[in-house]
């Protein structure tokens, strides 16, 4: 295999790791982001998947307990690298689902803008080796991808997702699945799975001769577990019988898990579920396999994904560059709802691609898979909802930090925001002269055991994706969540005792409720959210930027095509789409 030979080539450069201890003591940093991990994904969370890589990890280091992100990928991806609000580095959301009235609008260009300096642009500056491989996702012009934002290497997918086994795009939206090397346009080999060739694209980075004499900072964000969620069924096949039982079970062992860990109170409520998620019980045998196998596949990819990062981890240990380097492993949101084959249109698109979607084959070439609001909001216990909302279920994820300057076997359960991870590696780099302000905080003092708490009662941690908010201020939480999973109203919760967020305190604590307004109001001016457009709707949205990207990629007549295949605008075009959503949802 194609990780075999590589490897065993990077091994012969191996001089590099030696090279850079003998000459410069200044830690290496590797940052590793998985795509829609729930918060108890990992083994060392409770999860069903193997991971034992990422465990040992935490078992040697740092586990954060209430760790948040933004509800959406590329927003929480632009705070990872820059330390700031997404609003503030410019991706404030995504173009799938942006209203037209915010296109362009400072926050809302959907590309770090001018100013704004990613980590490896400031680590680059004061001597680091910088380099990357997997998802961007942050500005499509010139001058957006990695190579202009301090990468020295890269290979990017400059898309939301991709195809895991071939260069092909996972949903209408793309026409294919854009690639760059080094800023120009890149093909796959034929051997590609995409945990193991960004595994091996970055062990070729870190091997070549220019980072000898440096300490390295490198950024690994897997495709996994993202749609389409796909695996070798050796993987899949391990775990069909952990699933066998069904999502309302799993919820429930979730939630019991994560009382018995600690993770939250004993006697704290799980949220109940909503009323449009089907029971488990009232699928038919073939929707069970089907359904069963889909989360096996999403397991099956997560230990996939966590053996090549062992494959990286051994890379380093043989070169003697490993107890020099900072780890950390976390999610960029909560495990994700969508089911595309429901959507009106897309079987055929799927067709059209020669993609199929059926037990015997799940999660192989030439399929699409994905695990579905019901499995996604069971994943997301003890928590409520899932991406793209900013309940727990969305925000709440893993953090697992390992390394020089960090206690071993230590839990965090203060909250800590995706924004503190870029001063957190500027001060553990001992760059913090070289940085200017950051919304994040550092957590070096919390990681070396100092400081119990980093945020302190009065503290706000902000975030906002389309409208659905949130804002975090000691035990206390307010969130508003927009249609379809949410009625756009503000509420309350006490997360210190009700982390699934069941009970609405807005009324019973009316002062607090009025003084958490007020300080998301400030918050909210000072990053610079603009407030979503009336009758504003998620799925309309979709469509119809799904269309106009048609139109400019197609043409018109294939574009009027589709215009009319996926539900279309008047006529009662999006009453089709809500009908067709409901009959073809198996």
């Amino acid at each position: 295999m194609r990780g075999l030979s590589v490897g065993l080539a990077g091994l012969a450069a191996l001089g590099w790791a030696a090279s850079a201890l003998a000459q410069d003591v200044r830690p290496n940093v590797l940052v590793v982001l998985v795509d829609d991990a729930a918060f108890m994904d990992f083994g060392a969370y409770g999860g069903e998947a193997r991971t034992p890589v990422i465990d040992a990890l935490a078992a040697r280091g740092a586990l954060f307990v209430q760790h948040r992100t933004t509800p959406l990928c590329a927003p929480s991806r632009a705070m990872l690298l820059t330390g700031l609000d997404a609003h503030q580095a410019g991706v404030a959301t995504i173009p799938e689902v942006i209203p037209p009235e915010h296109v362009g609008q400072p926050g809302y260009t959907l590309a770090l803008e001018p100013g704004v300096m990613t980590m490896a642009s400031r680590l680059q500056a004061v001597g680091y080796q910088t380099v990357m491989a997997g998802k961007w996702h942050l500005g499509s012009g010139p001058g957006d991808l990695p190579d202009a934002h301090g990468f020295e290497r890269s290979f990017a997918l400059d898309a939301s997702g991709a195809d895991n086994w071939e260069q092909k795009t996972y949903m209408p939206f793309y026409a294919t699945a854009p690639w760059f090397e080094d800023g120009q346009p890149a093909s796959l080999p034929d051997d590609f799975y995409s945990s193991e060739f960004l595994v091996d694209q970055l062990m070729d980075y870190l091997g070549e001769t220019p980072g000898a004499d440096r300490p390295f900072f490198a950024y690994l964000a897997f495709q996994a577990i993202h749609i389409p969620i796909q695996v070798d069924p050796a993987y899949t096949d391990r775990y069909v019988e952990t699933y066998a039982e069904g999502w309302d079970v799993l919820r429930g062992q979730r939630r019991d898990r994560a009382a018995a860990l600690g993770f939250i109170p004993e006697a704290a409520p799980l949220a109940p579920t909503p009323d449009r998620l089907r029971p488990w019980a009232s699928l038919t045998a073939d929707q069970r396999d089907l359904y069963t196998r889909s989360m096996a596949v999403n397991a099956g990819m997560l230990e996939a994904m966590d053996h090549h990062l062992g494959r990286l981890v051994d890379y380093l240990q043989a070169a003697g560059a490993l107890e020099n380097t900072v780890i950390l492993v976390t999610s960029d949101n909560g495990p994700e709802p969508s089911h595309p084959v429901g959507e009106p249109g897309f079987r055929l698109w799927m067709a059209l691609h020669d993609i199929e979607w059926r037990t015997e084959t799940l999660g192989e070439r030439g399929t699409t898979a994905f695990i579905g609001p019901e499995w996604a909001f069971a994943a997301a216990s003890p928590f409520d909802l899932f991406k793209f909302y900013a309940s727990d279920g969305g925000l709440r994820v893993p953090l697992i930090a390992a390394g020089p300057g960090i206690a071993s076997g230590i839990r965090i359960d203060s909250p800590t925001s995706v924004a503190d991870i870029a001063p957190t590696v500027m001060q553990l780099a001992g760059a913090e002269g070289a940085v200017a302000d950051f919304t994040g905080r550092s957590l070096a003092e919390a990681l070396s055991g100092g400081a119990p708490a980093v945020y302190g009662a009065d503290d706000v941690i902000g975030f906002e994706v389309s409208g659905n908010a949130a804002l975090i201020r000691g035990e206390w939480k307010l969130v508003r969540n927009l249609d379809p999973w949410g009625d756009g109203r503000w509420r309350l919760f006490n997360i210190a005792l009700d982390p699934g967020e069941t009970t609405d305190r807005s009324q019973s604590d009316p002062e607090m409720f009025t003084e958490m307004r007020a300080a998301y109001a400030l918050w909210a001016a000072d990053v610079g959210v603009l407030e979503m457009p009336d009758g504003y709707s998620v799925h309309r949205q979709i469509s119809i930027n799904a269309l106009q990207r048609q139109l400019a990629q197609y043409g018109l007549l294939p574009g009027v095509f589709a215009l009319v295949l996926l539900g279309g605008l008047g006529l009662g075009g999006y009453w089709l789409v809500r009908r067709m959503r409901r009959r073809r949802h198996p």
